[in-house]
């Protein structure tokens, strides 16, 4: 039985965002300060037109590798929360061994299985659209010998790495599963549909175990450190913010665009890719795009990007009118599983074609904004910036001309001190 007595005051908070290419830790006091932070890269999934895995085996060792940078801190940790990748999913077997690699966020092979949803599923249900957790667990049930299966969202196997707990998720992960936050369970027309058991659900912030001992001796953990149900990544990023106010949103680009709305009333929307996730008595209204900048890295390195950001003029559109996505598919602020874009033709200029695609981005968010409005979130007032593109001063400089809000920048911009506001003093 695990005591959920008030946590000890000297000891330090922990959090830790698992991504798409990195791992990030970071240590706080209980004024909220940072003592200690750090991070670990990791490969990027396998992509091939629709498909996108990766094997859970790279989360275990950048895991056990960032563990290892936290050492010396490790003794001091009385708590620690997690927040990882919405819809990247995978299973384990009755001997708690996963069975298949991960379908990743934008993996959208199952669209067989995402018409078998929109079928049967209400609109208000985060679990439509082909990259949807449900359609990716639907596909496994299709296409794997059967078994007594668990479902392990991203999260759910590193909380499994500290806690041995299986077949327990987080209500913000459990939403594209088909989790109805407004009534609080699991709706009658799912269960027929899956042959596995689906994972008890906590709020997030919820004690779920205490760390593994065999965690204690490797790594020099407290013995009595605790370990709590987080969020997905861009909650997790929203709630490092600053962001408080209704009204209030945050767009985050890091190898996605994610953008949030803080609202008191839920949307639902999946012919936009739009849904609702619960956070306190409040609703983050949004949904994350294929677009990002993943794309940028894909065309350019990063001392590529850094060479040629100040070579472009932001007064001076280029009139190349790109959706910045690889592949097949876009999520939100449309959902379409056949949505690609022809960069054959790029402009022969490097520069130009950076600035083309950077629009794009604008364009998208843009437009994000505007189907979100006439679905009836809260006007706009504040947008809060966090990921990886606030260094690129001109995706920045051209927001400030096209959208029609304060942009500013985030208190924090790092999910994995966001997900520590989950923790309870």
């Amino acid at each position: 039985m695990i005591s959920n007595n008030p946590p000890d005051p000297t000891l330090y908070k922990m959090g830790i965002d698992v991504g798409t290419s990195g791992i990030r830790a970071v240590v706080i006091d209980f004024e909220d300060k940072i003592v200690f932070q750090t991070s670990v890269k990791m490969p990027f999934p396998d992509r091939k037109d629709t498909h996108s895995q990766q094997s859970t085996a790279v989360w275990q060792q950048s895991f056990f590798q960032l563990l290892e940078q936290c050492r010396p801190v490790l003794p001091q940790v009385g708590q620690l929360i997690v927040d990882a990748t919405s819809s990247t999913v995978t299973l384990m077997d009755s001997q708690e061994n996963v069975c298949c690699e991960a379908l990743m966020y934008d993996d959208r092979r199952a669209t067989k299985q995402a018409n078998l949803i929109k079928n049967i599923a209400p609109a208000n249900s985060g679990a439509h659209g082909a990259s949807s957790t449900l359609s990716k667990v639907l596909w496994f049930q299709d296409n794997l010998p059967q078994n007594d299966y668990t479902i392990c969202h991203q999260v759910d196997f590193i909380n499994f790495l500290l806690t041995g707990k299986t077949n327990i998720t987080d209500e913000n992960n459990a939403l594209k599963l088909g989790y109805d936050s407004v009534t609080n369970q699991w709706p009658e027309w799912l269960t027929p549909l899956l042959k596995m058991k689906l994972p008890l659900v906590v709020t997030p912030g919820t004690l779920i175990g205490r760390i593994l001992p065999g965690l204690v001796d490797q790594f020099g953990f407290d013995a009595d450190c605790k370990i709590y149900a987080g969020t997905t990544d861009s909650i997790a990023a929203f709630l490092a913010s600053g962001a408080n106010q209704t009204g209030d949103a945050v767009t985050s680009l890091g190898s996605t665009l994610a953008i949030k709305i803080l609202s008191k009333q839920p949307i639902f929307a999946p012919e936009y890719g739009i849904y609702s996730h619960k956070l306190n008595n409040q609703w983050l209204v949004g949904g994350a795009s294929n677009a990002g900048g993943a794309v940028l890295l894909n065309f350019f390195t990063v001392e590529k990007l850094i060479e040629l950001l100040p070579k472009i003029d932001v007064t001076k559109p280029t009139g190349v009118n790109y959706y910045p996505i690889l592949g097949k598919g876009e999520r939100f602020p449309i959902a379409d599983s056949e949505l690609s874009t022809n960069y054959a033709n790029r402009p022969k200029d490097s520069a130009i074609f950076l600035q083309a695609l950077i629009e794009g981005l604008v364009e998208v968010e843009k437009l994000a904004f505007q189907r979100l409005a006439k679905l009836g979130s809260p006007k706009v007032t504040r947008i809060f910036t966090a990921g990886g593109g606030l260094q690129n001063s001109v995706w920045m400089q051209l927001r400030a001309q096209q959208l029609a809000a304060q942009i500013t920048k985030a208190a924090n911009i790092d999910a994995a001190f966001g997900v520590t506001r989950l923790l309870r003093n």
